[in-house]
């Protein structure tokens, strides 16, 4: 099959509940004869999927994955996208609904079973407070099951399902009939609480994970958000028409006025203006754009207007190639398979068999008392073997890591990314904004000897203060910090991407660039020269300033390294995790940056799309990468990466895209952020084996297996019971790691 034949669609899959349905979905599409590959990723619910379309057709694919309960949506339509996103913020306030009504119906119930067991029609009581929350609150869990069921699969859901279910019906029938165990010497127990408590605590863990799942499509959506919805197109006639965005054709000249975003791909034909490009390339300097310049979708125009010719529109945009790079390099990623969720696979049909098989054992072996025995033990299994310590194990632990990191400035987004930080080796930095400050900031100052530096500061300040480039803006903030006044500067003239000039008190002033001055024929003395020589070795930017006749003054612009950004470098190398720096920034500053803060690779030049390759090179070299980054640019090199960690101070696409987030910017964060990891990985295994060791123990007790010992059967009543202790000391050892350092 020729792969020029075949097409690659990202479509957003809806009804999925975990995991394991996330596969289902996944090995249905791989079925399909046409389909190359298919990788649906639960945690954003999209499938990438990859067919011919002479052998198949999206509406194919969509007939599929409704066949087995769930669907894939192919209208890719905006309208489809906003319905998505509004079912979304509906389902998920649904969700938060149930969660809280859950809990505020269990509280009554824990304390009743508790303290106030004599109280007239306890058990009636207890029944009404549980209806709801089983057959309303939870009735997702029995739906899903339910499908697990018709494709003999099982889940979280399944178990969820099955020991709540039996734990109610057998409370129900020992409320209505407890003349049934009374008759045969017994008491008639219900499990009402242990029902409840549990839908209650599944639920706030879904509620959780959901609002973690809904950063992505959010991130998608800004990005998305950088493209204007509607255009000035220029007619032939020189007249202005507002158009939207969706109806530009390649040719159409277009209006690009100050502040506003460039909404397509094009040659700038008339007019100039500085552009702020820093979402694509990073770095911070706005670039001048005259004729013929080459300008993009998502870009900010600053103060000119120009009108631009469009070359590239909608999805052949580099603003959508990134958009849909970033999508893929989500849905590339494997499944988020929870590891409760692939246990409970295996782990639900052996405890339905154990309970099943106790029945029969005991109604077989178990003489006159068989069967009522076999029927305690049947529940007793499924409710001591309920889910509550198993799904608490990984939440709890992650839920007080994240809180932790939260209190030392390190924001995390989803479970993945911490329990992954710690198998990081190879970590890749952007340059601009993360290991230096992200702006062009007066560095130094060399005045001539013999002036009245006041004046002179005035002079240029003013100057400054009239010109749009951006380098401008960073001496005037400069000056602005030593109280300078301003005074009145005539004849202003700029000469775009070379220097400024202007008359104040009958003498002409410049400042500009190094090209500018030297076309003035102004001399520079040789103390300037020296100093300027060492700052342009240091990759500095140097602008002058001069009369008619000699240099003045000059200034040295950098975007300055930030104070911890060495020692970060020196601790992750500690570690053992080896550094590179990445930049879309000349070799010579990339040079001095990774010189000043000791890293030892790096490279320079390098397009958004090269980040995100670089690290797939670094990933097939079997190394777990981290990427940190602060802008647009590095977004889809963020998505590829393994664990992503954006600056708190970046944009807002970068953060929504990274999974973690250093608010105050500092590196030294990372290697907080990675023993944290550490900790919280500890005491998740830690936790898996208490549930699991609970499980182990407590199951075959409740089947019965000390009877024929020493007489010994584990009573329903305190199987719930162990049941909630399992559960206490599980939140209790997760809670360990509040008071630890990292």
């Amino acid at each position: 099959m020729s792969q020029s034949k075949t097409i690659k669609k990202i479509l957003p899959v809806t009804g999925m509940s975990c995991a394991s349905c996330a596969v289902n979905v996944e090995n249905m599409l791989k079925k399909q004869n046409g389909v190359l590959s298919a990788n649906v990723n639960y945690a954003n619910a999209i499938a990438n999927i990859e067919f011919a379309p002479e052998t198949t057709t999206l509406d194919t694919l969509k007939k599929l994955t409704q066949s087995i309960g769930y669907d894939l949506i192919v209208d890719e339509s905006s309208t489809s996208t906003e319905n998505i996103e509004k079912k979304k913020v509906d389902d998920f306030r649904s969700l938060k609904n149930k969660t809280i009504l859950s809990i505020v119906f269990s509280l009554p119930l824990v304390m009743l079973s508790m303290f106030y067991m004599d109280i007239p029609y306890e058990k009636y009581i207890l029944w009404a407070l549980t209806t709801p929350v089983i057959l309303v609150f939870g009735r997702q869990f029995f739906i899903g099951a339910w499908k697990q069921a018709k494709h003999r699969t099982a889940n979280m859901d399944t178990l969820v399902a099955l020991s709540t279910g039996i734990a109610y019906l057998f409370s129900v029938f020992n409320t209505l009939y407890p003349q049934f165990w009374n008759k045969r010497g017994l008491d008639a127990p219900v499990y009402f609480e242990a029902s409840a408590v549990v839908i209650a605590f599944i639920l706030l863990g879904k509620m959780l994970e959901e609002r973690a799942k809904s950063n992505t499509s959010s991130a998608i959506k800004k990005l998305i958000g950088l493209q204007p919805k509607t255009v000035f197109v220029i007619n032939e006639k020189g007249n202005q028409k507002q158009v939207p965005i969706s109806e530009v054709s390649i040719g159409n000249i277009l209006l690009v006025k100050p502040g506003d975003k460039i909404p397509v791909d094009g040659i700038v034909t008339e007019g100039s203006s500085y552009v702020d490009e820093s979402m694509l390339t990073g770095e911070p300097i706005a670039i001048l754009k005259e004729q013929q310049a080459k300008v993009f979708a998502g870009t900010i125009n600053q103060k000119g207007s120009f009108q631009i010719k469009a070359e590239k529109v909608g999805s052949d945009t580099v603003l959508s190639q990134i958009i849909r790079m970033v999508q893929e390099a989500q849905g590339s990623k494997a499944p988020v398979q929870k590891l409760v969720d692939k246990i409970a696979g295996i782990f639900v049909p052996i405890v339905i068999g154990i309970a099943v098989l106790s029945l029969l054992v005991w109604f077989v072996l178990g003489g006159e008392s068989g069967l009522t025995h076999g029927l305690l033990a049947l529940v007793t299994v499924l409710v001591i073997a309920c889910p509550c310590a198993l799904g608490l194990a990984t939440p709890t632990a992650i839920m007080v890591g994240v809180g932790k990191g939260a209190e030392n400035g390190i924001l995390i987004k989803d479970a993945e990314s911490l329990e992954l930080a710690h198998k990081v080796n190879a970590i890749v930095l952007d340059k601009t904004g993360t290991i230096t400050e992200g702006k062009p900031e007066v560095t130094d100052i060399i005045w001539e000897k013999d002036i009245d530096i006041q004046d002179m500061s005035s002079i240029l300040y003013s100057i400054e203060n009239l010109s749009e480039h951006p380098l401008a803006e960073a001496v005037t903030k400069y000056l602005g910090t030593k109280n300078t006044v301003s005074v009145p500067i005539e004849n202003f003239d700029s000469v775009s991407g070379k220097g400024v000039s202007g008359l104040y008190s009958g003498t002409k002033y410049f400042v500009g660039n190094n090209e500018f001055i030297n076309s003035k024929h102004i001399v520079v003395s040789e103390t300037i020269t020296v100093r300027t020589n060492l700052w342009l070795e240091d990759a500095k930017t140097v602008i002058w300033f001069a009369n008619e006749t000699t240099v003045r003054a000059a200034i040295a612009i950098a975007d300055k390294i930030k104070p911890n950004s060495k020692e970060a470098v020196s601790e992750l190398e500690k570690m053992g995790v080896q550094v590179y720096m990445l930049t879309g920034d000349n070799e010579q500053t990339a040079k001095s940056i990774a010189t000043q803060t000791g890293i030892k690779e790096y490279k320079a030049g390098i397009l958004p799309s090269n980040k995100a390759d670089f690290i797939k090179t670094l990933q097939k070299q079997n190394k777990i990468v981290a990427m940190v980054g602060d802008g647009i640019n590095d977004s889809e090199a963020l998505a590829q990466a393994d664990v992503s960690i954006a600056m708190g101070k970046g944009t807002d696409i970068a953060i929504d895209v990274a999974k973690m987030t250093l608010i105050s910017s500092d590196l030294l964060l990372i290697p907080k952020a990675i023993h944290l990891s550490k900790q919280t990985v500890r005491l998740i295994r830690q936790n898996l084996f208490w549930a699991f060791i609970y499980n182990v123990i407590g199951i075959p007790i409740a089947a019965g297996v000390l009877y024929p010992m020493n007489g010994f059967l584990l009573n329903p009543m305190i199987a719930g019971a162990a049941m909630a202790l399992s559960s206490v000391s599980v939140v209790s050892n997760s809670l360990r790691l509040k008071w630890s350092k990292i």
